[in-house]
């Protein structure tokens, strides 16, 4: 229930069909009652039971409530039916025939509101989802698994509408029917209702006991879809490595026991859930039957039951199975979806360690200088780096080169505060970044990476992810500086083509290209270029290494390089191994003094 009322926050806003649902969920339990109640009129006139009344009866206490009710009923019928008994059964038959559309008119409208309640709710946690997603740092998915991510803003919020929110609809429908009903049952008999109440725990007590185990062989369901889609995930990112290395028999096997798991937790949780229903309807003709024994015996031997009343009572007792049945339907639904509200909750509740403090100043430009001071940092346990110093001064291009696993990649993480220095600070101008707002600190920063990520849009508006107010003039601009412009103008529609998903339809130097453009676009005083040429051919590495230059201009830059060639200008070089600096200096002073670098150096001009 915990989840459940963490859940019945997001239905705030829309609380007005909340309440309109409860109102028609009111007059539907009535109307479902009064309409099995109008029966016995009918069945009256049809035995020829009708006592002929022409005053209105007394009303003489709850001891003689069971006759008062026949007896208004039979005054009503002699008031408008007269002598003709076919005029008593036409009334009747009309009054059941009114009854029944009201019930069924005040059911649709209760179910119509609460379906703009439902698909609002469904809306505002995929919302929020989202956007935690989007704000949560980037270290919480490297602990996830995108396919696990997708499953649970997709197919655990759908569960959560089928079953918590399914519950709204009972909340108040089901249980008023069974009440009005049991009112009414008790107005025909007192003595058979109270009969009824005997057997009413020990059904329920059969049908929870079925579904403790449900919400953990849920949970089992959900994780394995998380997995399995997963798998879709990697599958659809490294098609070409897939097919190159003919590994597409092991991913099959590999989503197939995935798959063949999803089925056999499916059949388990599935079984278990169908059989509430048969349970709940066995349970249900039981009381029934022991109820046409119990009142039969009432109306054959004792009579003091007419057999009209004892029909219509059956009627009702009948009308209670169908809400019971939904009941005890619900209770396995709200099991069920514990698991997923547990998962999508898990989510919208987890806590993100790099937030901006109450104190947090904003940063509009930058003046002197990064400086990253005794940091230390560490992924697990194994600190990447440790009091490592470093200035970078306002203008200068410092490179960092080393081998893989040297901390050049990590450095450029913590400047843009992906991740938060575990000792240590780093500071702009003198501000400690996790004082300063990620905003304005993000807004001094252009970044160009190794991956060129692009989205499934136009050429126009992955340039302008940066600056969405950008005009075409600018856009141009910064696309003729990073020397794309002139391959844009040969795409289909130019600046108006769609480049595909991640930009599958540009060669890796155009992405790159585009990659660059965004960021000079954005035109940040800062530019952090994470192996921006790693990946290019030589012609692709001379246009982009050529826009990277232009890009560099009175800039202050932080360059991560693979091919050395690209950073022979540089102010400084930082040589690193092992989270260490063991060499600094500009490429002549580094090649005199005949160590790690120059070796490098050589190492790639023989290849």
């Amino acid at each position: 229930m915990n989840y459940f009322k963490k859940i019945l926050r997001f239905a705030g806003p829309y609380r007005k069909y909340g309440f309109l649902n409860i109102f028609f969920n009111i007059l539907y339990a009535l109307f479902s009652a009064l309409s099995f109640a109008a029966l016995m009129p009918m069945l009256n006139v049809l035995f020829g039971k009708t006592e002929k009344l022409m005053q209105p009866p007394v009303y003489q206490g709850l001891g003689k409530l069971e006759e008062y009710f026949t007896d208004y009923m039979n005054y009503q019928i002699t008031q408008y039916g007269g002598d003709n008994p076919m005029n008593g059964l036409v009334i009747a038959v009309v009054l059941v025939l009114v009854l029944f559309f009201l019930k069924n008119v005040f059911n649709y409208l209760a179910m119509y509101f609460i379906t703009f309640l439902r698909n609002g709710v469904l809306k505002d946690i995929r919302n929020k989802m989202y956007e935690k997603i989007v704000n949560l740092p980037v270290s919480y998915f490297t602990e996830k698994r995108k396919g696990d991510v997708i499953a649970r803003i997709t197919s655990d919020v759908l569960e959560i509408q089928h079953s918590f929110l399914s519950v709204l609809e009972l909340i108040v429908r089901e249980p008023l029917t069974i009440l009005f009903t049991i009112v009414v049952m008790f107005l025909l008999s007192a003595k058979l209702t109270l009969f009824v109440f005997i057997f009413m725990p020990i059904a329920g007590m059969i049908i929870s006991r079925i579904g403790k185990s449900l919400k953990r062989k849920s949970d089992r369901v959900q994780k394995e879809q998380g997995e399995f889609l997963s798998i879709v995930e990697e599958t659809l990112g490294g098609l070409r490595v897939i097919k190159a290395f003919n590994a597409e028999s092991r991913f099959i096997k590999t989503f197939k026991n995935s798959t063949d798991r999803f089925f056999r937790f499916s059949n388990t949780l599935l079984n278990r859930q169908n059989l509430a229903s048969p349970t709940g309807e066995f349970l249900g003709i039981l009381v029934i039957g022991v109820l046409l024994w119990f009142g039969g015996r009432m109306v054959l031997i004792e009579q003091t039951l007419d057999a009209a009343a004892f029909i219509t009572y059956m009627g009702l007792a009948y009308n209670i199975l169908t809400p019971a049945k939904a009941i005890s339907k619900a209770s396995y639904g709200v099991r069920k979806g514990n698991a997923a509200a547990e998962r999508v909750l898990s989510i919208l509740e987890s806590e993100n360690p790099i937030k901006d403090r109450k104190d947090a100043v904003s940063l509009s430009e930058f003046n002197h200088q990064i400086e990253l001071k005794d940091v230390g940092f560490k992924y697990e346990d194994e600190y990447v780096l440790k009091n490592f110093n470093l200035t970078v001064p306002k203008g200068h291009t410092v490179a960092l080169v080393g081998q893989s696993g040297s901390g050049k990649s990590t450095i450029a993480n913590l400047v843009a505060r992906f991740y938060d220095v575990n000792e240590g600070a780093i500071l702009f101008d003198g501000h400690d970044i996790r004082g300063v707002t990620k905003k304005s600190l993000r807004n001094l920063i252009g970044l160009v990476t190794q991956d060129s990520i692009l989205f499934n849009d136009t050429v126009r508006n992955n340039i302008s992810l940066g600056k969405e107010d950008a005009s075409q003039e600018e856009i141009i601009e910064a696309a003729k500086v990073a020397n794309a412009h002139d391959f844009i103008m040969q795409l289909p529609n130019g600046y108006d083509t769609n480049i595909g998903d991640g930009g599958n339809k540009l060669s890796g130097g155009q992405k790159q290209r585009l990659s660059i453009a965004r960021a000079v676009l954005k035109n940040p005083p800062i530019m952090i270029l994470d192996e921006a040429t790693s990946a290019l051919d030589t012609e692709s590495e001379r246009l982009v290494q050529d826009a990277l230059e232009k890009m560099m201009e009175n800039r202050t830059s932080l360059v991560i390089a693979h091919r050395l060639s690209t950073i022979q200008n540089a102010n400084s070089i930082v040589v690193l191994k092992r989270g260490k600096i063991v060499e600094q200096g500009t490429h002549e002073e580094l090649m005199k003094s005949k160590k790690g670098y120059k070796k490098l150096v050589e190492m790639q001009t023989l290849g």
